[in-house]
């Protein structure tokens, strides 16, 4: 797949501060993390106490600040060659060089992810600025895709797929979650995952807890099944879930499972732009409630995803936030009975011109296993 240019970022770093202006902020300041990556292509060698951060401010040329010790990393990222790279040794003080940069004081947008130690530096070495949250001062920054991310994004979908059609033909009774669960982190592996990052395998009761993961409980006939996971492929997330049943499922079971493949497909069939993404929960949520099981569904519909697993848009009530071609959510509807089982069915969408397009395409039918 080919690499992303320093063109690509020099973009996505002018895009975002000027979304910074039209927001009323005085500029960005960006921590190790998925913002980081996004801007200029860098993720450290190590996330610790020593600050790394990237300053963007209108009319100033960029500015990333990381440990001497990392410097070279640094100025190998693909964004490095567009920006002013400083250097600071042990001993020194990076939260005054930063504040110099910050004058005139405004308020900035800081990563959600920056660590509170260096959020209070900052606020030390410069008393008279103050910081919002990037996701919620500048949700939009990362929740547009370009062609190569959407690219990335495809092939994570694809590779997730793989594996569960994989998966699906292992032997699930008599074995425990967590060796299915082995099992699938393998398999997306060999798929080309670089890293696993969740496995939920979620047997009879289990399943009514959509976090479960997976655990010590052996696997039984006549057992629904709940599979969620994802990783990381080129750097972009997966994220998918299926459910399975050992052996023939009863009625109810089937029932059950009808009704979250039609909140699914119903929320699907909703996407396209300038819908509101909280339209795309009402759909899901109203199928369900209309089947008698709205008390069952627990979370939200979906949540945006790209460099992250979880990311803006997200797709719940409240969120009046307009659909735009280019982005990615998942669709994940899901009933969870208290001490039985659950069902959830996951894809990750992008919203096109005219609709919608699934990035998961293996089959949301009821799937037998053994």
């Amino acid at each position: 797949m080919q690499s992303i240019s320093t063109e690509t970022f020099t973009g996505r770093m002018r895009r975002a501060t000027e979304q910074a202006v039209a927001a009323g902020l005085a500029g960005l300041l960006v921590t190790p993390g998925p913002d980081l990556a996004y801007l200029i292509g860098y993720r450290p060698p190590a996330e610790t106490e020593r600050l790394t951060m990237l300053v963007l401010r209108p009319g100033r040329e960029p500015f990333l600040i990381a440990p001497l010790l990392e410097r070279a990393d640094a100025e190998r990222a693909p964004g490095a060659a567009v920006l002013e790279l400083a250097g600071w040794a042990d001993g020194t003080d990076p939260y005054a060089r930063v504040a110099e940069l910050l004058d005139p004081p405004g308020t900035f947008a800081i990563s959600d992810s920056a660590w509170a130690l260096h959020v209070l530096a900052l606020q030390q070495a410069s008393p008279r600025s103050r910081y919002v949250s990037m996701t919620a001062a500048l949700p939009m920054v990362r929740a547009v895709k370009d062609a190569g991310e959407l690219e990335r994004l495809a092939a994570a979908g694809a590779a997730a797929d793989a594996a569960f059609e994989r998966i699906a033909g292992v032997r699930f009774a008599g074995r425990r979650e967590r060796d299915v669960g082995a099992d699938l982190a393998a398999l997306l592996r060999e798929h080309g995952h670089e890293r696993v990052d969740f496995t939920v395998v979620g047997s009879g009761p289990n399943g009514a807890d959509p976090h479960h993961e997976m655990g010590d409980r052996t696997i039984r006939e006549g057992d629904m099944v709940v599979l969620d996971f994802g990783g990381l492929l080129d750097g972009y997330a997966s994220d998918t879930t299926r459910t399975v049943h050992v052996g023939e499922p009863d009625d109810e079971e089937r029932e059950v499972f009808e009704v979250v493949r039609r909140a699914q497909r119903a929320a699907f069939e909703a996407v396209r732009p300038g819908v509101a993404c909280q339209e795309i929960d009402r759909v899901a949520r109203g199928v369900i409630a209309g089947a008698g099981y709205g008390e069952y569904f627990i979370h939200r519909t979906g949540h945006g995803i790209g460099l992250s697993t979880h990311e803006p848009p997200y797709i719940v009530e409240g969120e009046t936030q307009p659909l735009v071609p280019g982005m990615c959510f998942s669709i994940e509807p899901g009933i969870y009975l208290p001490g039985r089982f659950g069902v959830r069915i996951e894809d990750i969408v992008t919203v096109t011109d005219d609709g919608g397009r699934a990035l998961n395409n293996s089959s949301r039918e009821l799937r037998t296993v053994s």
